[in-house]
């Protein structure tokens, strides 16, 4: 079964599995589970394939989804994985350059102002200005 993912040592591969016009989104064969779980909080839905070896899992986005709201979800999803640390790729024919910036600026707007988390640096008392000097 090929895992684009690992091919491309990514943790995330966001495309559409040819011949089907279905999104998938590819994890690695070893990706942690909280990795599955931050893509099952993102409205992507989790498959697996169970075999004597390994267990193949993978997402895609809900088939009650028309076409363009799979885009949507898959690439609003695309800020929160970066945002979580991961490797995302995700196919052109995919991206909605909307849906990101939507969610970018949805992820910016709910984190405070990192400058807000710390107080100001206090000012060095200043020294009064030398005296003139007389030669």
């Amino acid at each position: 079964m090929a895992n684009l993912a690992d091919e491309y040592g990514t943790d995330v591969e966001i495309y559409f599995r040819a011949p089907s016009t279905t999104i998938h989104a590819d994890t690695p064969t070893d990706a942690p589970a909280r990795l599955h779980d931050l893509l099952d909080q993102l409205g992507l839905e989790r498959q697996e394939i169970r075999t004597v070896g390994p267990v193949y899992t993978w997402h895609v986005a809900p088939e009650h989804l028309d076409a363009d709201g799979q885009k949507r979800l898959a690439t609003r999803a695309i800020p929160a994985l970066i945002l979580a640390g991961y490797k995302v790729n995700c196919a052109p024919d995919v991206f909605d350059e909307d849906a990101y910036q939507q969610a970018v600026n949805e992820v910016r707007a709910s984190k405070p102002d990192p400058a807000a988390r710390y107080p100001a640096p206090v000012a060095a008392p200043k020294r009064p200005a030398p005296s003139p000097r007389t030669p």
